[in-house]
């Protein structure tokens, strides 16, 4: 991870996917897509069935993530996804499955 530098144009945001999000091909789904838009962060499985995210590149790529989000991969039923700009200095090298 490197530290943000204040004239970069970069928001992070943190991802809460519900729905049957688990155990359908969601993450590495998502990891291709993040890859395709040239976003960086993570993903990974949540205790209680979820899937959580943080994304993190310029705003309106950020928006063409979260609208994909919503939908999914097409096995996916996502019901709800919540969302909550995160502060932070850090920015990460690349998106990945954790």
């Amino acid at each position: 991870m490197q530290k943000l530098h204040s004239f970069d144009n970069v928001e992070t945001v943190s991802v809460t996917v519900t729905g049957r999000v688990q155990g359908v091909g969601f993450r590495a789904a998502t990891v291709r897509q993040a890859h395709l838009l040239k976003l960086t962060g993570w993903v990974r499985n949540n205790h209680d069935g979820s899937v959580e995210a943080l994304l993190q590149g310029p705003h309106d790529v950020i928006d063409q993530m979260l609208s994909w989000l919503l939908m999914g991969p097409p096995p996916a039923r996502v019901d709800q996804i919540d969302t909550n700009e995160v502060v932070t200095e850090r920015r990460f090298d690349r998106f990945e499955q954790i």
